[in-house]
């Protein structure tokens, strides 16, 4: 329990933790012990959550914090909503050992509230990572199940004074819209403020010391620029001036700082000016400078959010409502239901233009369905009786009756929210080069203008040169375009993707795509189309074909792997018989044991049948075609040919990667001699065969050990594990859940012909940012020298600092057209 103390002495003050009134009724105050001294709370929560920080051992979120934390009242009891999240929920899913999911946190203040809420997650036993965007206020968290329940990260946030829980689009879009009004009141009132000012500035530069304006006059007309700039200062200046404050409490000189500085340089000289009555004033200059780096900053937030729109359109494509046919098929009556209630086989109806529930299956109708959220496809998708239909699509057709197959928290738009929401948080290695250059340029930037004030101070004899110029310094640097320079491009390039049905999850996706030197493509599924077909059975020994196809049937019963669900295919066309198979065991790449009519059968690769069949027979396989063998003990009985067609865009993306230089490998689990086969066809110059999973990690560790930077494709359970070991990583579509987990993109229109329209976009991304940067550089080199030599004034300035943010955002979103 934390340890806190009631204060009836101590004078009345503001709470220390949430800066709010403290209670009229002293004997209701509280107290707090922090760095040696006693600091009133408003109430017994925020007493908590303080001595809670401070039992942590980190006080020191209260020497670094801008900003007073949220109220903490009743903040010691988790909410009993909160603590119904375990590790069941399906939401929270990643693989056996591990959950993970985004959270949404209110009441982040400052950077400080970032390392403190990281640090207080990384106390709790169990969480593997915790990282907080402070700028989109969403916290993505991965933890060990065993350890680790949903509440205790709920509940350590709370002790600590912060409301949180999964995340939610609806109340998420909520806070961004108000963040983004907050900022165009802003810009607004920066607007006005400078228009009124150049009103009472304008007769000044119009009378040119000509005599025909009086000094009572010009008095007047500096004290009326004044009052009207105070807005701009006070309240439009608001993110400049916190931006410059965080910075310097986090020992860092981020790129507010010399804006701040030359806001207040500036304003500071005109008031005194103001009331002295000598020297110049630049309120116009101090307005415009607010009102042109304001826009700047709403062009920027306008185009992270058309970059962001195809995400949010993702995360709002699964409808809230569903009609259900509770009596189907005695009635047709449908009840509106709340989405997030349909259990599996319900029946569903869905009309045109709505948009599919959960993840089902036709029963009635024909129509067609625009997947372009889901898949990037443009063209509607005709479907009809028996076809699977996704959550999220929309019917483009007639009205259909459904059967739903997975609820709506469980279907394949919401494991792609999943995906989509563990994006964004953390920063490329790019963006954190620009953010540490950035630092020092600031860094030189400041001494610099110190130089150029100490020059023209001792060329000139007067501050009344000096002070201009090193304002006009601080103000012409532009370290935003170099911090916009990268994030700005990323954001608008993985838009553009995404429209193509491309989803990119990890953060170094396109810049170490860029950079690959070798592409390892899995051959199932991923270079071929992974519906293989039964093409013959080839007997090897006493029993008939028709036999051996049931009892291969029964032992793949329970599969959904592709070769699987051709063999079950071929035995229901054949009239499956009702056999199941017992004791059913899966060696991972290597096949399945069972007993079926108690008899011990092996299916799988010829190794594995081998070990119950004895000597394997001579045997010829076509081209193109692979083997299953199926033998029981002391006997070979069958040889089960399937094939797996190419995709088409296989050739093309091969022959892509090799024009590029890249070396391209065939790394696969089917048998070494089809593999070769495939590889050969398609010009592979290396194709390894007959690799478990294990084999596949281990080969791609070597060549990272060799220096080679590796891009894996691939699209099985099996996958997973190189997936996640691959320096960059591209799981199909359609392929398994849990290798699109552990993939830094997906194919979501599982076209394999992607992955080359995204090294092609990975290049021109760093193109553009290579020009952006270059930019950046070329426009400081040239302006700030001419600011130091006294060539330009503080408003020009203010002009080339917003007109070199504005160059670099709009060359990023260049990006969002297909190239």
């Amino acid at each position: 329990m934390p340890h806190t103390t009631p204060l009836n002495a101590l004078a009345p003050a503001p709470c220390f933790h949430c800066g709010q009134t403290l209670p009229d009724v002293v004997d209701n105050a509280w107290a707090v012990t922090i760095a040696g001294e006693p600091h009133t709370m408003c109430c017994p929560g925020c007493a908590a959550v303080a001595q809670t920080i401070v039992d942590l051992g980190q006080e020191n979120y209260y020497r670094d914090r801008t900003a007073y934390a949220a109220s903490a009242d009743g903040a010691q009891q988790l909410p009993p909503e909160l603590q119904l999240y375990d590790n069941a929920d399906p939401r929270f899913a990643l693989d056996e050992d591990s959950r993970e999911s985004t959270f949404t946190v209110e009441g982040i203040r400052c950077a400080a509230c970032v390392w403190l809420i990281e640090n207080r997650l990384a106390r709790v036993p169990g969480v593997d990572s915790a990282q907080l965007n402070v700028a989109t206020e969403k916290l993505y968290v991965r933890w060990r199940s065993d350890q680790c329940q949903p509440g205790d990260i709920l509940g350590a946030l709370h002790t600590i004074g912060y409301a949180a829980y999964p995340y939610e689009a609806d109340r998420h879009a909520g806070q961004q819209q108000r963040a983004a009004k907050t900022l165009g009141r802003q810009l607004f009132v920066a607007g006005l403020s400078m228009m009124q000012v150049m009103m009472y500035v304008a007769p000044s530069y119009l009378a040119h010391d000509d005599g025909t304006l009086d000094d009572s006059m010009a008095s007047l007309m500096r004290w009326a620029s004044l009052l009207l700039t105070m807005p701009a200062i006070c309240y439009s200046a608001l993110p400049f001036w916190r931006g410059a404050v965080t910075s310097l409490r986090a020992r860092a000189l981020g790129m507010d700082v010399p804006v701040a500085l030359g806001i207040a340089a500036a304003f500071g000289a005109s008031v005194i000016a103001t009331f002295t009555g000598k020297g110049e004033v630049w309120f116009d200059s101090v307005t415009m400078f607010i009102f042109l780096l304001l826009c700047s900053r709403y062009l920027e937030l306008r185009a992270r959010r058309k970059a962001g729109a195809a995400l949010e359109r993702l995360q709002h494509a699964l409808p809230a409502s569903a009609s259900l046919l509770e009596n189907y098929p005695a009635s047709r009556a449908a009840t509106i239901v709340r989405a997030a209630s349909l259990a599996v086989d319900n029946i569903i109806l869905i009309k045109p233009g709505e948009a599919v529930a959960a993840d089902s299956i036709i029963i009635e109708g024909r129509t067609s369905l625009d997947l372009s959220l889901l898949s990037g496809e443009s063209i509607p998708v005709p479907k009809s009786t028996g076809d699977v239909i996704p959550g999220g699509a929309i019917n483009a057709g007639s009205m259909i009756l459904a059967r739903v197959m997975r609820k709506a928290q469980d279907s394949t738009l919401s494991d792609l929210v999943k995906l989509i929401n563990r994006a964004g948080g953390e920063k490329p290695h790019i963006a954190l080069w620009a953010d540490r250059v950035a630092a020092y340029f600031v860094a030189g930037l400041l001494l610099f203008a110190l130089a150029a004030f100490s020059f023209w101070f001792w060329h000139d004899g007067s501050i009344a040169r000096a002070w201009p110029i090193a304002i006009a310094v601080l103000v012409v640097s532009c370290p935003c375009a170099l911090s916009l320079a990268t994030p700005t491009a990323l954001a608008a390039a993985t838009d553009n993707l995404l429209r193509q049905g491309v989803l990119v999850t990890g953060p170094q996706t396109l810049e170490t795509l860029h950079r690959t030197t070798h592409v390892v493509l899995d051959k199932t599924g991923t270079l071929t189309w992974g519906r293989p077909v039964l093409q013959g059975i080839q007997e090897l020994g006493a029993m008939r074909a028709d036999f051996c196809l049931q009892v291969a049937a029964a032992l793949e019963a329970g599969s959904a792997h592709p070769l699987a669900l051709a063999i079950i295919s071929a035995a229901d066309e054949a009239g499956r018989h009702n056999w199941s198979a017992v004791a059913l065991t899966e060696t991972a790449g290597c096949g399945l044991e069972g007993t079926v009519h108690n008899r011990r059968y092996r299916l799988g690769s010829a190794q594995f049948v081998a070990g119950i069949a004895g000597l394997a027979p001579e045997r010829t396989v076509a081209d193109g075609v692979t083997p299953i063998y199926l033998g029981v003990e002391g006997q070979w009985l069958a040889c089960l040919q399937l094939h797996d067609g190419l995709r088409p865009d296989a050739q093309d993306t091969v022959d892509y990667f090799r024009r590029r230089g890249k070396t391209v490998v065939l790394v696969s689990g089917d048998d070494d001699v089809l593999a070769r086969r495939v590889g050969d066809q398609l010009g592979i110059e290396t194709t390894v065969g007959g690799y478990l999973p294990a084999d596949k990690l281990n080969f791609v560790q070597q060549m990272q050990r060799r220096g080679c930077v590796v891009t894996m494709i691939g699209d099985g359970i099996n996958d997973a594990a190189v997936l996640g070991a691959a320096d960059v990583s591209f799981a199909m579509g359609s392929g398994a859940a849990l290798a699109q987990a552990h993939a830094d993109a997906v194919l979501l229109n599982g076209r394999l012909g992607a992955v080359a329209d995204s090294a092609r976009v990975a290049e021109r991304t760093m193109r553009i940012i290579r020009q952006n940067l270059g930019w950046a550089t070329v426009y400081n080199v040239v302006a700030i020298p001419a600011a130091a030599m006294g060539l330009l004034n503080p408003w020009l300035s203010g002009v080339g600092m917003a007109l070199s943010s504005a160059v670099v955002v709009l060359n990023a979103l260049r990006l969002r057209k297909a190239a």
